[in-house]
């Protein structure tokens, strides 16, 4: 199978978490099991310091775009209608009301420092807000700053820098990112504010450990899979699940960010799924339909993303490069193994039956046969993953 990474090292002790020393202190493992064997907790490095948090933040910046999308003539969002009406708002307040103007960002979410990712299209920073009360403490926030591209017209800059705020602040469940405002800085600029997870996100923490153990992988998995049913429930599908967006808590919380291309497939009102097509997101984590030039269902997709993150948390690579049969031997591979009674052989290395069982019905090539997010949370494999305290609460 492809590595995750060319640079990941086959010599990564990736059982330090299993095995625990007595001479180690808890705070030195990133993952451990209590001694009954039926709790866990999760003690992962805080990435506040870190120079380079991984790939995720700056493609979080410049979100890959679907292959021939025309985005201008896609129509615009509600928010970028409030954009313009809060601009106006804005204009009218310094004239008539300069006695209350409204806060700005730095007296809202503190003063940003840090760097902690960078694209073409913006930077996100480290806010830190100073406890009012005592001058001591401060709480953390992620800040986005969107920049304008030379020559992108007001229409496609407008809808770019709330596409994602539209879908994301609508969002709210302990394993989706909490989006908090869309607010201009000093110099004009649009900024989305989010909560900060200090643990970095799965791909950083895949590749640090080489591969995850088994429970710990599966509290992971069942948490992005409660993230998942919740949005397909409220009409969103995200079109880029991948290791990269996938933040964490230090405590071992997952959240699901970067809604760049995130679709809304259905409404409150209706009952009818409204199909897509075209392709988006990371290669190995593409569903095969996306590939064809047919309508599909968006929600499968995000299932097929799923299966393939966990089998990155368990062996520490990807199980192809791209899912096309004519493009990718271990995806061939993989087609005719499903199909043999001996299996394909990474999946069949899973100790457990019933989640082998699951992993090839969420790696179903076909969409309509494809397992559902609600489904795999009510297998037998999925009602008994334990979930750790933070993942239950969120923090």
């Amino acid at each position: 199978m492809p590595r995750l990474t060319p640079d990941v090292s086959s010599s990564t002790p990736s059982s330090r978490s299993a095995s625990i020393s007595r001479n180690n202190s808890v705070k030195d493992l990133r993952f451990v099991v209590s001694p009954d064997g039926k709790t866990h907790d999760h003690h992962l490095k805080s990435a506040r310091r870190q120079e380079k948090l991984s790939d995720m933040l700056r493609e979080m910046v410049g979100a890959k775009k679907k292959a021939g999308g025309d985005e201008d003539d896609a129509s615009l969002s509600l928010v970028s209608s409030w954009l313009r009406s809060n601009e106006r708002d804005h204009a009218t307040t310094g004239k008539k009301d300069s006695v209350n103007p409204p806060m700005t960002l730095v007296e809202k979410y503190g003063k940003c420092h840090e760097i902690i990712g960078k694209g073409a299209f913006g930077i996100v920073r480290i806010s830190h807000k100073i406890d009012p009360k005592n001058g001591k403490g401060e709480k953390l926030y992620a800040v986005k700053e969107f920049k304008r591209r030379p020559a992108e017209s007001q229409k496609k800059y407008t809808k770019r820098l709330t596409s994602e705020f539209c879908i994301s602040s609508s969002l709210r469940h302990p394993n989706v990112i909490h989006t908090l405002d869309l607010i201009q800085d000093e110099r004009g600029e649009y900024c989305e504010v989010m909560e900060f997870c200090a643990g970095g996100d799965l791909y950083t923490l895949v590749l640090s450990a080489g591969k995850l153990e088994v429970q710990e992988a599966d509290c992971y998995f069942k948490q992005l899979m409660r993230g998942v049913v919740y949005m397909h429930e409220m009409g969103v599908a995200h079109r880029d699940l991948k290791p990269e967006n996938l933040l964490l808590t230090t405590n071992g919380s997952l959240k699901i960010t970067d809604f760049g291309n995130g679709e809304c497939f259905r409404m409150a009102w209706e009952r009818d799924v409204h199909m897509t097509n075209g392709v988006c997101g990371s290669a190995p984590y593409i569903a095969p339909e996306e590939y064809t030039e047919e309508e599909f269902d968006p929600r499968p997709v995000d299932i097929w993303a799923t299966g393939v993150i966990y089998m990155a948390m368990r062996t520490g690579r990807h199980l192809w490069k791209i899912a096309r049969k004519d493009e990718d031997e271990f995806y061939q591979k993989y087609l005719e193994g499903r199909k043999d009674e001996a299996g394909y052989e990474p999946i069949e290395q899973l100790e457990r039956a019933r989640c082998r069982n699951v992993v090839y019905s969420i790696l179903d090539p076909h969409p309509g046969r494809r397992i559902t997010g609600k489904q795999v949370l009510n297998s037998e494999w999925g009602r008994e993953i334990v979930v750790c305290e933070a993942g239950e609460t969120g923090h």
